[in-house]
């Protein structure tokens, strides 16, 4: 699972329907994470993003500095679908998603992500899976952070990082 996520001081996504648009989710400030689901992700990869996405520390402490989690600032998450986070533009001028997940299995996926992350105590908004979306947002930073469920499996950096 791949995941862009944008810290921000507000967010909301809109449907256009037949020029009928309608907001269907907003936030303050919090975390917007635009998802994408590979072809070969689990719960596994679902729990890994989840618990990252929730202890991160994104948001800034008296002293400006980026060290506290989204919990310890009561914000909100809204959590995306976006299968383009696995498009490969290697090769020709047109991107190839044979790496996304179909959306039978990404769906399914997806919707695990989001049980997870609404078992915290930190509220959670979604866009509709699937749909052409709007999304407008006030990035706070910036900050745009961008994981991936695969990193588990690699070896961590040589230089040591601060907890």
């Amino acid at each position: 699972m791949r995941a862009v996520i944008q810290r921000v001081s507000q967010a909301s996504v809109t449907l256009n329907n037949q020029n009928d648009l309608r907001t269907i989710a907003a936030i303050r400030t919090g975390l917007v994470v635009l998802l994408g689901v590979g072809a070969t992700d689990t719960t596994e990869d679902a729990d890994y993003l989840s618990d990252k996405i929730l202890r991160l520390r994104l948001f800034p402490d008296v002293f400006g500095k980026m060290n506290l989690n989204i919990s310890e600032i009561g914000g909100s998450l809204l959590v995306v679908s976006q299968f383009t986070l696995y498009a490969d533009c290697r090769k020709g001028r047109r991107p190839s998603f044979d790496r996304a997940a179909r959306p039978e299995a990404a769906v399914k996926l997806y919707d695990y992500f989001v049980e997870v992350l609404r078992r915290s105590p930190i509220p959670v908004e979604t866009g509709v899976f699937q749909a052409m979306m709007e999304i407008q947002l006030v990035n706070q930073g910036p900050v745009t952070i961008v994981l991936d469920s695969a990193d588990r499996r690699t070896s961590s950096p040589a230089t040591p990082a601060a907890e």
